[in-house]
Protein backbone atom coordinates (compact mmCIF):
# COMPACT_ATOMS: atom_id res chain seq x y z
CA UNK A 1 0.00 0.00 0.00
CA UNK A 2 0.97 3.40 -0.81
CA UNK A 3 3.73 2.35 -3.70
CA UNK A 4 1.47 5.50 -5.63
CA UNK A 5 3.45 8.07 -3.77
CA UNK A 6 6.98 6.39 -4.48
CA UNK A 7 9.20 6.87 -7.33
CA UNK A 8 12.10 4.80 -8.70
CA UNK A 9 15.00 5.28 -10.41
CA UNK A 10 13.27 6.41 -13.74
CA UNK A 11 11.66 8.91 -11.07
CA UNK A 12 14.66 10.08 -9.84
CA UNK A 13 15.74 11.54 -13.28
CA UNK A 14 12.54 13.23 -13.67
CA UNK A 15 12.86 15.31 -10.41
CA UNK A 16 12.33 19.37 -10.89
CA UNK A 17 13.45 20.17 -7.39
CA UNK A 18 15.86 18.59 -5.03
CA UNK A 19 14.06 16.93 -2.05
CA UNK A 20 15.11 17.73 1.06
CA UNK A 21 14.11 14.39 3.25
CA UNK A 22 14.66 11.61 1.32
CA UNK A 23 14.27 7.82 1.91
CA UNK A 24 15.71 5.04 -0.36
CA UNK A 25 13.95 1.72 -0.01
CA UNK A 26 16.69 -0.97 -1.17
CA UNK A 27 20.49 -1.11 -0.95
CA UNK A 28 21.45 -2.93 -4.52
CA UNK A 29 23.51 -0.97 -7.05
CA UNK A 30 21.14 1.33 -7.63
CA UNK A 31 20.01 2.30 -4.08
CA UNK A 32 23.57 2.96 -2.51
CA UNK A 33 24.56 5.27 -5.75
CA UNK A 34 21.68 7.77 -5.60
CA UNK A 35 21.50 7.49 -1.61
CA UNK A 36 25.16 8.81 -1.92
CA UNK A 37 24.02 11.36 -4.68
CA UNK A 38 21.67 12.75 -2.70
CA UNK A 39 23.25 13.18 0.52
CA UNK A 40 26.57 14.64 -1.77
CA UNK A 41 23.73 17.39 -2.76
CA UNK A 42 22.81 18.30 1.19
CA UNK A 43 19.61 15.74 1.14
CA UNK A 44 19.04 14.25 4.84
CA UNK A 45 18.94 10.31 3.26
CA UNK A 46 17.37 7.53 4.88
CA UNK A 47 18.41 4.40 3.59
CA UNK A 48 16.64 1.31 4.81
CA UNK A 49 17.99 -2.50 3.65
CA UNK A 50 16.37 -5.77 4.77
CA UNK A 51 19.40 -7.13 6.16
CA UNK A 52 22.22 -5.69 8.29
CA UNK A 53 24.67 -4.78 5.49
CA UNK A 54 24.47 -3.81 2.20
CA UNK A 55 25.10 -4.55 -1.41
CA UNK A 56 24.13 -8.45 -0.86
CA UNK A 57 26.06 -10.22 -3.34
CA UNK A 58 29.38 -8.66 -2.60
CA UNK A 59 32.22 -9.27 -0.25
CA UNK A 60 31.86 -8.86 3.29
CA UNK A 61 34.68 -6.62 3.48
CA UNK A 62 33.11 -4.22 0.99
CA UNK A 63 29.88 -4.75 2.37
CA UNK A 64 31.01 -3.65 5.82
CA UNK A 65 33.25 -0.77 4.42
CA UNK A 66 30.65 0.93 2.45
CA UNK A 67 27.76 1.06 5.44
CA UNK A 68 30.35 2.62 7.63
CA UNK A 69 31.34 5.38 4.89
CA UNK A 70 28.01 6.09 4.20
CA UNK A 71 26.84 6.72 7.93
CA UNK A 72 30.45 9.14 8.92
CA UNK A 73 29.00 11.12 5.61
CA UNK A 74 25.57 11.14 6.83
CA UNK A 75 23.44 8.61 5.64
CA UNK A 76 21.37 6.56 8.11
CA UNK A 77 20.90 2.79 7.29
CA UNK A 78 18.05 1.26 9.09
CA UNK A 79 18.68 -2.25 9.62
CA UNK A 80 15.62 -4.83 9.05
CA UNK A 81 13.64 -2.36 7.29
CA UNK A 82 11.24 -4.25 5.04
CA UNK A 83 8.77 -1.84 4.06
CA UNK A 84 5.06 -2.64 4.80
CA UNK A 85 2.98 0.66 4.05
CA UNK A 86 3.64 4.10 3.30
CA UNK A 87 1.28 6.72 3.91
CA UNK A 88 0.63 10.28 2.42
CA UNK A 89 -0.55 13.26 4.45
CA UNK A 90 -2.89 14.65 1.91
CA UNK A 91 -2.37 18.58 3.77
CA UNK A 92 1.31 18.39 4.14
CA UNK A 93 2.09 16.13 1.03
CA UNK A 94 4.73 14.20 4.08
CA UNK A 95 5.75 10.50 3.49
CA UNK A 96 5.98 8.14 5.95
CA UNK A 97 7.48 4.50 5.81
CA UNK A 98 6.00 1.53 7.90
CA UNK A 99 7.66 -1.35 7.97
CA UNK A 100 6.83 -4.62 8.40
CA UNK A 101 8.45 -4.78 12.00
CA UNK A 102 6.58 -1.89 13.37
CA UNK A 103 9.04 0.85 13.07
CA UNK A 104 7.45 4.42 11.01
CA UNK A 105 10.29 6.37 9.47
CA UNK A 106 9.54 10.04 8.22
CA UNK A 107 8.37 12.34 7.34
CA UNK A 108 10.08 12.30 3.55
CA UNK A 109 9.27 14.72 0.77
CA UNK A 110 10.73 11.71 -1.31
CA UNK A 111 10.91 8.21 -1.45
CA UNK A 112 12.63 6.09 -3.41
CA UNK A 113 11.79 2.34 -4.23
CA UNK A 114 15.33 0.61 -5.70
CA UNK A 115 14.19 -2.74 -4.65
CA UNK A 116 14.94 -4.49 -7.83
CA UNK A 117 12.61 -4.85 -10.97
CA UNK A 118 11.12 -8.21 -12.84
CA UNK A 119 11.50 -9.35 -16.27
CA UNK A 120 9.06 -7.72 -18.51
CA UNK A 121 8.34 -10.35 -21.23
CA UNK A 122 4.55 -11.40 -20.56
CA UNK A 123 3.55 -9.08 -23.47
CA UNK A 124 5.41 -10.61 -26.19
CA UNK A 125 3.21 -13.37 -26.37
CA UNK A 126 6.74 -15.66 -26.78
CA UNK A 127 5.02 -18.56 -26.95
CA UNK A 128 3.45 -18.13 -29.89
CA UNK A 129 6.61 -17.78 -31.02
CA UNK A 130 7.88 -21.25 -30.04
CA UNK A 131 10.49 -19.55 -27.25
CA UNK A 132 10.37 -21.13 -24.09
CA UNK A 133 10.10 -18.61 -21.45
CA UNK A 134 10.54 -19.68 -17.73
CA UNK A 135 7.76 -18.95 -15.01
CA UNK A 136 9.37 -15.84 -14.09
CA UNK A 137 9.40 -14.45 -17.46
CA UNK A 138 13.39 -14.95 -18.12
CA UNK A 139 14.31 -16.10 -22.08
CA UNK A 140 15.61 -19.87 -22.06
CA UNK A 141 19.20 -19.34 -23.94
CA UNK A 142 22.04 -21.78 -24.26
CA UNK A 143 25.75 -20.82 -24.35
CA UNK A 144 25.08 -18.95 -27.38
CA UNK A 145 22.20 -17.26 -26.50
CA UNK A 146 20.31 -19.23 -28.91
CA UNK A 147 16.56 -19.64 -27.70
CA UNK A 148 14.42 -22.54 -28.37
CA UNK A 149 12.96 -21.50 -31.39
CA UNK A 150 15.25 -21.49 -34.52
CA UNK A 151 16.62 -17.87 -35.59
CA UNK A 152 15.28 -16.27 -32.10
CA UNK A 153 17.99 -15.02 -29.68
CA UNK A 154 18.25 -12.64 -26.32
CA UNK A 155 20.62 -10.87 -24.71
CA UNK A 156 20.26 -8.87 -21.48
CA UNK A 157 18.01 -8.89 -18.47
CA UNK A 158 15.50 -11.25 -20.21
CA UNK A 159 17.42 -13.73 -19.69
CA UNK A 160 18.86 -15.38 -16.18
CA UNK A 161 22.66 -14.54 -16.87
CA UNK A 162 24.23 -11.24 -15.12
CA UNK A 163 21.96 -7.70 -15.17
CA UNK A 164 24.52 -5.25 -15.80
CA UNK A 165 24.38 -3.22 -18.89
CA UNK A 166 28.03 -3.70 -20.18
CA UNK A 167 27.39 -7.34 -20.02
CA UNK A 168 24.01 -6.83 -21.87
CA UNK A 169 26.20 -4.51 -24.82
CA UNK A 170 29.12 -7.16 -24.65
CA UNK A 171 27.14 -10.43 -25.31
CA UNK A 172 25.25 -8.64 -28.20
CA UNK A 173 28.37 -7.62 -29.52
CA UNK A 174 29.56 -11.23 -29.25
CA UNK A 175 26.04 -12.33 -30.84
CA UNK A 176 26.53 -9.94 -34.01
CA UNK A 177 29.99 -11.25 -34.11
CA UNK A 178 29.30 -14.78 -34.54
CA UNK A 179 26.49 -14.20 -36.75
CA UNK A 180 27.18 -11.90 -38.88
CA UNK A 181 31.23 -11.02 -38.41
CA UNK A 182 32.21 -14.40 -39.25
CA UNK A 183 33.40 -15.46 -35.52
CA UNK A 184 32.38 -18.42 -35.23
CA UNK A 185 33.55 -19.21 -31.57
CA UNK A 186 32.59 -15.80 -30.05
CA UNK A 187 30.57 -15.85 -27.60
CA UNK A 188 29.57 -14.54 -24.03
CA UNK A 189 31.88 -15.46 -21.37
CA UNK A 190 29.85 -15.08 -17.95
CA UNK A 191 33.28 -15.58 -15.43
CA UNK A 192 35.38 -12.80 -14.28
CA UNK A 193 33.25 -10.12 -15.38
CA UNK A 194 34.25 -6.23 -13.59
CA UNK A 195 31.70 -4.28 -12.21
CA UNK A 196 31.99 -1.16 -10.64
CA UNK A 197 29.64 0.72 -8.13
CA UNK A 198 29.56 4.29 -7.95
CA UNK A 199 28.81 4.77 -4.34
CA UNK A 200 30.25 7.28 -2.44
CA UNK A 201 33.02 6.10 -2.06
CA UNK A 202 33.03 4.18 -5.57
CA UNK A 203 33.93 0.64 -5.59
CA UNK A 204 35.11 -2.02 -8.16
CA UNK A 205 35.31 -5.80 -7.51
CA UNK A 206 36.12 -8.90 -10.51
CA UNK A 207 35.31 -12.47 -9.51
CA UNK A 208 33.72 -14.27 -6.51
CA UNK A 209 33.65 -13.50 -2.79
CA UNK A 210 36.36 -14.64 -0.29
CA UNK A 211 32.98 -16.68 0.88
CA UNK A 212 32.04 -17.90 -2.19
CA UNK A 213 35.63 -19.22 -3.23
CA UNK A 214 35.92 -20.98 -0.04
CA UNK A 215 32.63 -22.88 -0.77
CA UNK A 216 34.01 -23.58 -4.61
CA UNK A 217 37.39 -24.73 -3.72
CA UNK A 218 37.44 -25.64 -0.09
CA UNK A 219 38.95 -22.99 2.59
CA UNK A 220 42.15 -24.90 2.53
CA UNK A 221 42.51 -24.02 -1.06
CA UNK A 222 42.16 -20.38 -0.64
CA UNK A 223 44.35 -17.33 0.39
CA UNK A 224 43.49 -13.91 1.34
CA UNK A 225 45.56 -10.65 0.83
CA UNK A 226 44.03 -7.23 2.59
CA UNK A 227 45.62 -3.87 2.90
CA UNK A 228 43.69 -0.44 3.87
CA UNK A 229 45.39 2.78 2.93
CA UNK A 230 45.07 6.39 2.98
CA UNK A 231 44.51 8.48 -0.80
CA UNK A 232 47.47 10.67 -0.80
CA UNK A 233 44.71 13.40 -1.84
CA UNK A 234 43.55 12.73 2.13
CA UNK A 235 47.45 12.23 3.20
CA UNK A 236 48.07 15.99 4.13
CA UNK A 237 44.06 16.68 5.55
CA UNK A 238 45.48 18.64 9.32
CA UNK A 239 43.40 18.64 12.15
CA UNK A 240 42.16 15.11 11.13
CA UNK A 241 42.53 11.90 12.94
CA UNK A 242 43.53 9.06 11.00
CA UNK A 243 40.46 7.32 11.52
CA UNK A 244 38.24 10.04 10.46
CA UNK A 245 39.91 10.37 6.89
CA UNK A 246 38.29 8.53 4.00
CA UNK A 247 40.48 5.57 3.78
CA UNK A 248 40.61 2.74 0.83
CA UNK A 249 40.36 -0.98 1.01
CA UNK A 250 41.34 -4.16 -1.26
CA UNK A 251 41.38 -7.68 -0.95
CA UNK A 252 42.98 -10.70 -2.83
CA UNK A 253 41.21 -13.76 -2.89
CA UNK A 254 43.61 -16.73 -4.30
CA UNK A 255 42.66 -20.31 -5.17
CA UNK A 256 45.05 -23.27 -5.52
CA UNK A 257 48.61 -23.72 -4.70
CA UNK A 258 49.59 -21.52 -7.52
CA UNK A 259 47.38 -18.52 -5.68
CA UNK A 260 45.33 -17.88 -9.13
CA UNK A 261 43.73 -14.90 -8.55
CA UNK A 262 40.05 -15.66 -8.53
CA UNK A 263 38.52 -12.61 -6.53
CA UNK A 264 39.61 -8.53 -6.22
CA UNK A 265 37.56 -6.44 -4.76
CA UNK A 266 38.74 -2.78 -3.87
CA UNK A 267 36.41 -0.09 -2.15
CA UNK A 268 37.92 4.40 -2.27
CA UNK A 269 38.96 6.68 -4.09
CA UNK A 270 39.99 5.46 -7.83
CA UNK A 271 38.80 1.96 -7.36
CA UNK A 272 36.29 2.63 -10.52
CA UNK A 273 39.59 3.53 -12.43
CA UNK A 274 42.00 0.90 -11.62
CA UNK A 275 39.65 -2.24 -11.99
CA UNK A 276 39.75 -2.68 -15.78
CA UNK A 277 43.57 -3.70 -16.41
CA UNK A 278 43.67 -6.23 -13.55
CA UNK A 279 40.07 -7.70 -15.08
CA UNK A 280 42.08 -8.26 -18.14
CA UNK A 281 44.66 -9.88 -16.06
CA UNK A 282 42.28 -12.30 -14.27
CA UNK A 283 40.68 -13.14 -17.30
CA UNK A 284 44.41 -14.13 -18.54
CA UNK A 285 44.45 -16.26 -14.93
CA UNK A 286 46.77 -13.66 -13.32
CA UNK A 287 48.37 -15.53 -10.15
CA UNK A 288 49.49 -13.83 -7.26
CA UNK A 289 53.37 -14.01 -7.92
CA UNK A 290 52.02 -11.90 -11.52
CA UNK A 291 51.02 -9.40 -9.92
CA UNK A 292 54.07 -9.19 -7.93
CA UNK A 293 56.42 -8.88 -10.32
CA UNK A 294 54.51 -6.38 -11.58
CA UNK A 295 56.26 -3.20 -10.91
CA UNK A 296 54.55 -0.18 -9.03
CA UNK A 297 53.63 2.90 -10.27
CA UNK A 298 53.86 5.21 -7.18
CA UNK A 299 52.37 7.15 -6.15
CA UNK A 300 49.06 6.08 -7.18
CA UNK A 301 46.51 4.18 -5.31
CA UNK A 302 46.88 0.93 -8.09
CA UNK A 303 50.57 0.31 -6.55
CA UNK A 304 48.49 -1.22 -3.56
CA UNK A 305 47.09 -4.24 -5.71
CA UNK A 306 50.69 -5.41 -6.52
CA UNK A 307 52.50 -4.14 -3.40
CA UNK A 308 50.59 -6.66 -0.79
CA UNK A 309 53.70 -8.52 0.81
CA UNK A 310 53.29 -11.89 -0.53
CA UNK A 311 54.13 -13.72 3.21
CA UNK A 312 51.74 -11.43 4.54
CA UNK A 313 47.96 -13.07 4.36
CA UNK A 314 45.14 -14.77 6.35
CA UNK A 315 46.62 -18.41 6.17
CA UNK A 316 49.26 -17.40 8.25
CA UNK A 317 48.31 -18.55 11.82
CA UNK A 318 48.10 -15.51 13.96
CA UNK A 319 48.19 -12.46 11.37
CA UNK A 320 45.64 -10.45 10.17
CA UNK A 321 45.68 -8.41 7.23
CA UNK A 322 47.72 -5.53 7.69
CA UNK A 323 46.79 -1.96 6.75
CA UNK A 324 49.89 -0.25 4.05
CA UNK A 325 50.56 2.85 3.74
CA UNK A 326 52.55 3.67 0.51
CA UNK A 327 52.47 0.00 0.34
CA UNK A 328 49.59 -1.61 0.95
CA UNK A 329 49.25 -4.75 2.82
CA UNK A 330 53.20 -4.61 5.09
CA UNK A 331 53.73 -5.01 8.53
CA UNK A 332 53.77 -1.88 10.11
CA UNK A 333 57.54 -2.77 11.13
CA UNK A 334 58.53 -3.29 7.70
Amino acid sequence: PGVEHCINSDGFFDLEEQPKRVCVMGTGYIGVEIAGVLNALGSDVVLCTRSNLLLRTFDEMIRAELRDAMEKSGVRVEEHAAPDKIIKDEGTGELTVHTSSGEVFGPFDCVLLAIGRDVETGGLDLDKAGVEVEESGHVVIDDLHCTSAEGVYAVGDCVRRVDLTPVAIAAGRLLVDRLFGGKASAKMDYDLIPTVVFSHPPIATCGITERDAKKKYGEDEITVFQSTWWNLSQSMWKGVAPADKPKSKAKIVCAGREQRVVGLHIIGEGADEMMQGFGVAMKLGATKADFDSCVAIHPTAAEEIVTMAPWWHRSVVGNEPATGGAGGGRPAAL
